[in-house]
């Protein structure tokens, strides 16, 4: 199954909840992700630019996308991104068909 890595920031509302009831959310996430047919990997709360990082496994791209409009639709945060994540080894292949390709493309002026 495809790996996808998320990163989220909490809204305003979203801390004010956690505020109000502070619980670890790995549990709720793991239930959404398994609800999409998918695989909790890892949830991490951070600091930086992002609070929030998940790796999961989906079935496909529009999976991840959907998670991601239904928890945005919550309010419980104001950013979100996910991102698909190849291993090395899995990338060769996307390397050998980007080969295979090469010289078909022309670009614009050329």
């Amino acid at each position: 199954m495809p790996v996808f890595i998320t990163y989220a920031s909490y809204s305003q509302d979203g801390v004010k909840g956690m505020l109000a009831k502070p619980e670890d959310r790995t549990g709720p996430v793991k239930a959404l992700l398994e609800k999409a047919g998918g695989r909790l990997i890892s949830f991490y709360i951070t600091t930086g630019g992002n609070d929030v990082v998940v790796i999961s496994e989906l079935p496909e791209g529009s999976d991840a996308v959907a998670i991601g409009m239904a928890v945005a639709g919550t309010g419980a945060v104001s950013r979100i991104e996910t991102v698909r994540a190849w291993s090395a080894q899995e990338f060769v292949a996307v390397a050998e068909k980007a080969a295979a390709l090469g010289g078909t493309y022309t670009p614009p002026g050329g």
